[in-house]
């Protein structure tokens, strides 16, 4: 779960480090084609922060799941020297690659374990894994020559100022970015066309669904505290994507905590429960949630847990994932089992 929420490299990684990485003041560097190993310079802006690199990273470590599976969809696990923060089930198309990559830490990583791993990149699909007691911040690894990547969807004020994109544009923008970093732009392009023709399906179902169903979109529950999705989360774009209306569209915040008591204010009309059953914690699987909801006496007496309007996704899917795209038909298949799609 998403939280607004000291690291010294041993020579060894701070070698390789500075062997692959450059500094640059500005975008530029030509393309390569893909696989290609180097005689390239390549510069990305990564949120706010320029990179450089004279050849592709060869050691990457992955802070998330999320991350994780980008670079396993752009065929890149040779090019891991680990992986960390798994929340849910790997996807199965995802399982055979991920097996050939070393699980640095199934819980978040610390600098400690990403020093051991030696890397040459890194890379996390929020900038709260950048902090001084995670893995340390950006400029603090900058300064020790390795490069750090996020996620283009979790750069708010870089956003703001470079003008209104949808997330779903902004999880583009990462793979493209990313495609570059690595050397397999044709990957990435073909990866950013398949979704795109996902996306546009999927918004199909906008035009018959009947008016515009609420959803609360619940991520976890600690103690007796539910996470649910604000405005500036991917399920408000999700949502409005297949025509619904995320009912807590009037917070600007990425994950905000609620009360039960507000929850059943809203009424939604149906409710998305995420599963972060990998993860562990009590409150993260979908059952655990399931429960939570109907032992409460303000809850249990919604019409949509009376009538069980329920959708259940994978957790990390609620994030910004190349798996995120591929939820909107189970989403919109969903929505029309419960009959809000004619």
């Amino acid at each position: 779960m998403r939280h607004r929420h000291p690291a010294r490299f041993g020579i060894a990684a701070l070698a390789l480090a500075l062997t692959a990485v450059g500094c640059s003041s500005s975008d530029g560097g030509g393309s390569a084609s893909d696989d290609k190993a180097g005689g390239r310079e390549t510069t990305v802006t990564s949120c706010g922060r320029k990179l450089s690199f004279d050849v592709p990273p060869e050691r990457a470590v992955a802070l998330d799941q999320s991350s994780t599976e980008v670079l396993l969809e752009l065929g890149l696990q040779n090019r891991m020297a680990g992986t960390s923060n798994l929340k849910t089930k790997i996807a199965p198309e995802y399982k055979k690659a991920y097996d050939k990559v070393d699980v640095l830490s199934p819980k978040i990583l610390t600098s400690e374990q990403l020093r051991a791993a030696t890397p040459d990149f890194t890379l996390g699909g929020f900038t709260d894994y950048f902090t001084k007691d995670r893995v340390g911040t950006r400029e603090e690894l900058a300064g020790l020559g390795l490069p750090s990547f996020v996620s283009a969807v979790d750069c708010p004020k870089q956003n703001a100022a470079e003008g209104t994109k949808s997330p779903f544009e902004l999880l583009f923008q990462d793979y493209r970015d990313l495609g570059r970093i690595f050397g397999v732009e044709q990957r990435a392009a073909k990866l950013v066309k398949d979704q795109r023709a996902t996306l546009a399906e999927a918004a199909k179902t906008a035009d018959r669904v009947k008016g515009k169903p609420t959803v609360v979109w619940l991520y976890s529950v600690y103690g007796d505290t539910p996470y649910v999705a604000g405005k500036s989360a991917i399920p408000s774009e999700m949502s409005r994507t297949v025509g619904a209306k995320n009912a807590f569209d009037d917070i600007d915040e990425d994950w905000p905590t609620v009360t039960w008591e507000q929850i059943a204010e809203r009424d939604p009309d149906f409710i998305v429960i995420g599963d972060l059953s990998e993860r562990g914690k009590p409150g993260d699987s979908a059952a655990d949630k399931l429960k939570a909801i109907r032992a409460n006496p303000v809850m249990s007496k919604l019409d949509a847990v009376g009538k069980k309007r329920f959708i259940e996704i994978p957790g990390t899917e609620m994030d910004p994932s190349v798996r995120t795209v591929g939820a909107l038909p189970r989403l919109a298949a969903g929505m029309k089992d419960l009959g809000y799609v004619r």
